[in-house]
């Protein structure tokens, strides 16, 4: 089913070193983009010199309408995003965390999901390990599957539901320009270097009427933690303690929608849409 035709937002790519990931990342936009989407790429002073090369070679071959920055000093992920937000005028932005693969017209569908309901503040799209977006297994970061584009034409054939989320996950989430300008951007002086920000973000914009969602139709591959990995930062630690400060109820709720499992039914709805993929293909051909 083709996505209802919607303004597209600026992607936003997020850059720290990971040099293969991004690479990566790139060659998945130009192979899911249409020509002359806009595209920000903001590169947090990677250490790795090779890093603004690729870029620049990248920014120099592609399709698509390329900004690229490069910080003088490295802010961290909120405030490299808090900088982007501000370099991309008055756009809808999807973050996009550099070791991603987009798959299928995955944006596209992302906007059609934020112009279904303008109280959407976010949107995130399936993944391999997306946390409670995660597919086949809930919160588990399964393997990269073989065929990303195989699963991304299987959540195309369904009629989006937009499931409630409570909240977005940071690997790739669509941000509606009014909700940042509602409630602000990233908190950077509180997250530092990273992990938190987007679900301190999602509880702001929900204090002000904003809601979450899955885009359900939409399939993004993620690696994870690549560009952290250097760093010595994970998940959880200090930042999750000042998170659960500030949202005392936080860690309560995400484990009621882990034991309720509201999105099983979803799963279903995807696994059913790509075992008929693979029944209507030659055989062999599915995965290729």
């Amino acid at each position: 089913m083709s996505p209802k035709a919607a303004a597209l937002p600026v992607v936003v790519v997020p850059v720290f070193n990971a040099l293969d990931e991004l690479d990566a990342c790139l060659a998945a936009l130009d192979r899911t983009l249409p020509a002359g989407a806009r595209v920000h790429v903001a590169d947090d002073a990677s250490t790795d010199p090779r890093v603004p090369a690729l870029i620049a070679d990248w920014v120099r071959r592609t399709r698509l309408d390329v900004t690229s920055v490069r910080r003088e000093r490295n802010l961290g992920f909120p405030g490299n995003c808090n900088a982007a937000f501000a370099e991309t005028g008055e756009a809808d932005v999807v973050l996009l965390n550099s070791d991603t693969e987009p798959a299928g017209d995955w944006l596209p569908r992302l906007a059609a999901g934020a112009a279904a309901d303008p109280r959407l503040a976010s949107l995130t799209p399936w993944s391999n390990n997306g946390e409670i977006v995660s597919y086949p297994n809930f919160v588990s970061p399964n393997p990269l599957p073989d065929d990303p584009e195989a699963l991304a034409r299987a959540a195309a054939r369904l009629t989006p539901r937009y499931p409630a989320l409570p909240t977005a996950v940071g690997f790739c989430m669509y941000l509606r320009r009014a909700a940042l300008m509602a409630v602000g951007g990233f908190d950077a002086e509180t997250f530092g270097k990273g992990y938190g920000e987007e679900n301190d973000w999602c509880l702001r914009a929900e204090g002000h009427g904003w809601r979450h969602a899955l885009c359900d139709d939409a399939y993004v591959v993620h690696r994870g933690h690549a560009s952290f990995a250097a760093t010595g930062l994970a998940p959880g630690g200090e930042n999750l303690r000042r998170l659960n400060a500030r949202w005392p109820g936080y860690n309560e709720r995400i484990a009621r929608f882990i034991l309720d499992d509201p999105l099983r039914g979803d799963r279903e709805r995807l696994s059913g849409a790509l075992a008929m993929l693979a029944a209507e293909s030659p055989q062999g051909d599915l995965f290729r």
